[in-house]
């Protein structure tokens, strides 16, 4: 537990945190970089925001992700019954697991993933976006996020999975409502509920009548004799589901706000655009779609910046702040489309992002295509401060609205 003299330093989100995580990691950043935070359901996780700390921290295994585990903790600091059984049904996937059965799961769904089978996919996606593009060009003004940003890699994650698209309104709202800010547990509840129901006649369905489609080949799929159950596929559905249009929505969001706010990189970029790869990196750096990774607990004491972390404590690495460290980055608060790449955006050590090559590649086509269709592209009067989602896993917006043509 937090022992008197960490509970003297424990930090508190404020109310402006979401809006500008970075001006708070800046403060924090002053005495130290590991810190003990009350989050607004009242309970304490120690939250990690240097460079060096976070990429340790990601690859610890004294730092594990069981879910049934870190229920448990969590149950016994708010006093209350454990989380409901339909959240622990999605969420118990491979990304909150830890080996071997991380090892088992992931086994099953590297091959989707490969840089071959994402470069296969390339001209549809590239068919997608240039849709998209036309069909925002009947208009002078857009919200970007729901013209473009969303339902570019909304569209792509649902014809992988074989997810009906005409249900992505429901999908959408069930994820806003999960990744929210904790404390909304009634809405949180009933997203789960909605969501466990939905995949799971999905997963079904692709068991009856497979297709060919990513779901119906996990289910299928076997590894040295071994297959997913139903309640597996469940959960996979839910991550690849989520992780696989959430984080990107939020990528290309993100990164255009950020060009349109620097004139200069989006110059460059404009008069080069065998820079977007890289671009895309630096963006993933400066403003990624993922402020906190997904939690972890202390399966024994762990020694992080000079910070002891007591057994059983729950741990976030801020990568959002980590990527900003001026330890590593220099002049980390600047953009430079043509600097440093080594960002921690997609995690590191062996829970680092599978949909990677994916998220890069649809990445690299939305900037391209909106760059090449909209070279007036800017801000719409009154979008400087846009509203950041509530949210300490998910950096992004809720809109973005933007002026087409000058």
């Amino acid at each position: 537990m937090i022992d008197t003299d960490a509970e003297d330093r424990i930090i508190t989100l404020d109310g402006d945190f979401f809006a500008d995580p970075h001006a708070h990691y800046r403060r924090w950043r002053a005495n130290g970089a590991v810190h003990p935070v009350r989050f607004p359901d009242g309970v304490v996780r120690w939250v990690v925001i240097g460079y060096a700390e976070a990429r340790a921290a990601l690859a610890d295994p004294r730092l594990r992700k069981n879910m049934s585990h870190i229920d448990a903790l969590l149950s016994a600091r708010r006093e209350a019954p454990p989380t409901n059984p339909q959240w622990l049904a999605l969420t118990s996937h491979m990304l909150h697991s830890d080996p071997p059965e991380h090892t088992r799961l992931r086994k099953l769904v590297n091959k989707s993933f490969t840089a071959r089978a994402v470069a296969e996919l390339r001209p549809r996606v590239e068919r997608i976006a240039d849709d998209l593009l036309d069909a925002m060009a009947a208009a002078a003004e857009t919200d970007l996020m729901e013209a473009f940003a969303v339902p570019l890699p909304v569209t792509v994650i649902c014809e992988l999975l074989g997810v009906p698209y005409g249900d992505r309104a429901d999908f959408t709202r069930w994820t806003r409502d999960l990744i929210g800010i904790a404390g909304r547990e009634a809405e949180r509840g009933r997203a789960a509920m909605a969501m466990v129901g939905y995949l799971g006649e999905l997963v079904a369905t692709k068991q009856r009548e497979p297709a060919d489609d990513l779901l119906s080949a996990l289910a299928a799929a076997h590894e040295d004799g071994d297959r997913l159950s139903s309640a597996e596929l469940v959960s996979m559905a839910f991550l690849l589901l989520v992780a696989g249009h959430e984080t990107t929505v939020n990528l290309i969001g993100n990164g255009v706000y950020a060009l349109l706010r620097d004139p200069v990189q989006l110059a460059a970029l404009r008069a080069d655009p065998s820079m977007i790869p890289g671009a895309v990196e630096e963006l993933l750096r400066f403003d990624g779609p993922v402020d906190m990774a997904t939690v972890r607990y202390t399966a024994e004491p762990v020694s992080l910046g000079g910070v002891e972390i007591p057994e059983g404590e729950l741990v976030y690495v801020a990568v959002t702040a980590a990527n900003r460290d001026p330890d590593r980055f220099r002049d980390p608060d600047t953009l430079d489309i043509a600097g440093d790449s080594s960002h921690l955006s997609f995690g590191h050590g062996i829970h680092f992002c599978v949909g990677a090559p994916l998220a890069r590649m649809e990445a690299t086509v939305a900037f391209a295509g909106l760059l090449r269709r909209f070279p007036d592209l800017a801000l719409l009067d009154g979008a400087s401060e846009p509203q950041w989602q509530p949210s300490t896993m998910i950096r992004g917006m809720l809109g973005l609205p933007v002026r087409l043509r000058g």
